[in-house]
């Protein structure tokens, strides 16, 4: 059924992206491992595995998950084709990935965007640089 995507070097990027999005989604709406597997007959261990690409989502299993999520298949596949790093950024994207599947990278990204303020949220983005020791970048 589900195979394993260890490689040597980890699992696909493609199953990392949709696993991430998964796991976005499923937070965004706060919804539980536990109820979105029950919603479509798995169990929670599973739905782990597919957040932490530790298993290959099937498409029918991901086209459950969509209608349970309220989304489109699409969503999970939005932005892989990106290969343009964030700017201002030196960590490769899979490093940004990797701070997105942390619960910290999950609700900041959730969180940030409700900032109203343009200028409160470039404030905050201040903040974390200086505390990073990161350079300012030039005003956009």
């Amino acid at each position: 059924m589900d195979r394993p995507v260890e490689t040597d070097q980890g699992p696909n990027p493609v199953d990392r992206h949709v696993g991430l999005r998964l796991r976005m989604r499923r937070k965004e709406l706060g919804i539980s491992q536990e109820k979105l597997a029950e919603s479509i007959g798995l169990t929670f261990q599973q739905v782990q595995k597919y957040e932490r690409a530790a298993n290959r989502v099937s498409a029918s299993k991901l086209w459950e998950m969509a209608r349970a999520l309220s989304t489109s298949v699409g969503y999970f596949y939005e932005g892989l084709g990106d290969t343009v790093e964030t700017p201002g950024s030196n960590l490769p994207r899979e490093s940004m990935q990797d701070f997105l599947m942390t619960p910290e990278g999950i609700e900041l990204a959730a969180t940030f965007p409700k900032i109203p303020r343009g200028k409160v949220r470039r404030r905050v983005l201040d903040l974390v640089r200086a505390m990073a020791g990161e350079p300012d970048l030039p005003k956009l």
